[in-house]
């Protein structure tokens, strides 16, 4: 599982990215933060994805992926969350 995390001032920029992440499956727990489950193949060909953004940043933007174990995650509040693994097809 992974977590994208991203702080990008461009509106066109940032929507499109967002929206990229959608498609990749990505499933929005804030505005600006994304749960991914998939395979790895797929997870791979996100980060490659991401990657193809960041010629688009200014030095003010930026991404964080984390990568989390679903046995050592800590979930508090009520945003929108899986607790199961979830495979995209």
């Amino acid at each position: 599982m992974l977590i994208v995390s991203y702080d990008i001032s461009d509106d066109k920029i940032r929507n499109r990215f967002a929206k990229m992440l959608t498609k990749q499956g990505a499933i929005r727990l804030q505005f600006s933060v994304y749960e991914v489950h998939n395979t790895q193949r797929i997870v791979e060909n996100l980060k490659t994805k991401i990657e193809a953004f960041a010629k688009h940043f200014t030095m003010s933007d930026s991404v964080i992926i984390f990568e989390a174990d679903m046995n050592k995650l800590i979930k508090y509040g009520h945003a929108i969350h899986r607790d199961k693994p979830v495979v995209y097809r």
